[in-house]
């Protein structure tokens, strides 16, 4: 299985067979569902805001039914990381939406659970002070 990692989403595939380990191929589907991006015929796109795709990237990009998700991900200019097995990567954000946010100085909503179990979510706080404390044990 290889999962891949994303703003706010984690998704489980299996690897495409006869494909290079320094590559990762998605359905267009999964790619969907690990990004939130969708191809249209317009191109890439996530709501309103799409990326076109030129007619001699397709070739490159479009194997069937397969998406040359890290390909793709940079050519849109956004960084892609993988660990040494390939078994997990990483497509990260553009710098600018990054910058945005944090110039806003809103944090992104998150949902985790107690010590008891019961989930919380950030959103739930808006308004009022927060203390996060984090701990790994890296």
């Amino acid at each position: 299985m290889i999962r891949v990692l994303s703003a706010g989403s984690q998704l489980e595939v299996e690897p495409s067979p006869g494909r290079s380990p320094d590559e990762l191929w998605l359905s267009p589907a999964a790619l969907a569902e690990a990004t939130g991006w969708q191809l249209r015929p317009e191109g890439l796109c996530q709501g309103d805001v799409c990326a076109p795709i030129p007619e001699d990237a397709r070739e490159k990009l479009f194997e069937g039914d397969a998406v040359y998700a890290s390909g793709l991900w940079q050519r849109m200019g956004r960084p892609v990381l993988r660990d040494a097995a390939a078994s997990t990567w990483m497509l990260g954000e553009a710098a600018e939406d990054r910058g945005r946010r944090l110039a806003s100085l809103e944090a992104p909503d998150f949902t985790l659970p107690d010590i008891e179990g019961k989930l919380h979510s950030l959103s739930d706080f808006r308004g009022k002070k927060v203390f996060l404390a984090t701990w790994a044990s890296w």
